[in-house]
């Protein structure tokens, strides 16, 4: 056990080893969901069960990090403890806390000014004598033996132990000889006060922190907490978020521009291939189909969507578009061979049959053991096969009646490129050997 987890002394944590894989037949999330009742009956403290985050990521305990930020820290506070009592009914959220607890001891000096004025004393001086005696002030330095030392002004020990010392301190008057107590200028007020006041983007901040439950995704209870900020924090507040909540909130946003990418990618190269804008068109509009029968897969495997299946979905978008490509390429061939385009892409679909559907369960079936994976990290593994297996299946079984179609009504609005070489053989051919 570590105690003083988090710079506070009355918290801890236990670190436990499982045994390895081969050695249990029981994964983490199940040990952590039957973990999770029993230590919610403790009534003397509160616990929850924690397993560390994958990819070097930071702050394992508690994945939700939302921090309110305001103009001042009273603000704030009153906003974050707002939040902090919605967040409670959150579902998935566990153990919601805020980093701001009001529970150092404090004095409170108030200084009596029109009394002070009377006797011509500034607050200045109050200041600086209660700074001198209480917490030291340097004066001067005094060299020794080579070596410089301050010389620091401070009353003894004994006479600065309670509140009531400071009636014991006298502050000289402004005519210069009255000497006037300290307790008669000054009241004292016992307080609490948070240990420290952070800041986040350079504004007072205070952070929302919780774990999740063990089937909870962490990008839905983002989303209600977003809900319930909306509803409650005015306009000068600022939500922000760190930790696993700002990495997710920076790769979720990343994926649609890696995917736009992508599309525009092989749309470019596809163009560059056929020397043409709409037979790309053909071939990419069978990529949504894919990508929904990837998306159904994992919906209906309880899969989330999660960096590994974010790669398989941009991997899915060239191997749809490679089948594509065999019946469009051998389309383009047959009209250059003088074919109608309805004869050349119903001949090309019958003929790149065979090899498409080689292709297709040759990479599915490459595919299989990723889903049938198990061991350390076989999360991962899953979530790309699936994406691969599901998408492409549900491609290419579609892909072979849609993409003829879209030939078909599409390319009619193109000339093929042997026909544009002809009229180009047959136009240097009139300039060679000119009609007399």
């Amino acid at each position: 056990p570590f105690t003083g987890w988090g710079g506070r002394a009355w918290r801890s944590f236990v670190v436990f080893r499982l045994a390895p894989w081969e050695e249990r037949d029981r994964p983490v999330s199940a040990l952590v969901g039957e973990l999770a009742p029993q230590m919610s009956r403790v009534t003397i403290a509160r616990g929850f069960p924690v397993t560390p985050a994958g990819l070097g990521l930071r702050g394992s305990s508690t994945p939700v990090r939302v921090v309110i930020g305001g103009p001042d820290f009273e603000s704030v506070k009153d906003w974050a403890a707002e939040l902090l009592a919605r967040a409670e009914s959150v579902p998935g959220l566990v153990n919601p806390e805020i980093n701001y607890e009001e529970n150092l001891p404090q004095l409170d000096i108030g200084i009596d000014r029109a009394r002070a004025d009377d006797l011509g004393i500034s607050a200045e001086a109050i200041a600086a004598t209660l700074q001198t005696m209480l917490a030291s002030r340097e004066v001067t330095t005094f060299v020794s033996r080579g070596r410089e030392y301050p010389v620091l002004l401070q009353a003894e020990d004994e006479d600065r132990r309670t509140p009531t010392d400071i009636g014991n301190i006298f502050v000289r008057a402004g005519d210069g000889e009255t000497l006037v107590p300290l307790g008669a200028l000054v009241t004292l007020e016992e307080n609490a006060a948070a240990p420290s006041l952070r800041r986040f983007d350079r504004l007072p901040s205070i952070q929302l922190s919780g774990a999740l439950a063990p089937d909870a995704e962490l990008g839905t209870v983002l989303e209600q907490l977003e809900e319930i900020a909306a509803e409650i924090l005015p306009a000068e507040a600022k939500l922000g978020y760190d930790g696993q909540s700002r990495t997710y909130k920076d790769t979720a946003g990343g994926a649609n521009v890696v995917f736009l990418l992508a599309l525009v990618i092989v749309y470019l190269v596809l163009a560059a291939q056929f020397e043409s804008f709409l037979h790309p068109v053909v071939i990419m509009l069978t990529v949504p189909i894919g990508v929904a029968g990837a998306i159904y897969a994992m919906t209906l495997g309880g899969l989330s969507l999660n960096v590994y299946s974010q790669i398989g979905i941009i991997l899915l978008i060239g191997l749809i578009a490679k089948n594509g490509i065999l019946i469009v390429e051998f389309a383009n061939q047959l009209r250059d061979e003088g074919h109608a385009v309805r004869e050349a892409v119903i001949e090309a679909s019958v003929l790149r049959l065979r090899p498409i559907m080689m292709t297709a369960i040759s990479t599915v079936l490459g595919a299989l053991p990723l889903v049938l994976a198990s061991g350390a990290g076989a999360e991962s593994r899953i979530a790309v096969g699936t994406v691969i297996i599901a998408g492409l299946s549900l491609a290419t079984v579609l892909m072979l009646v849609v993409t003829p179609v879209l030939y078909d009504l599409l390319a009619r609005f193109t000339r093929p490129r042997g026909a544009m070489e002809a009229a180009l053989e047959r136009e240097i051919s009139e300039r060679a050997h000119p009609a007399e």
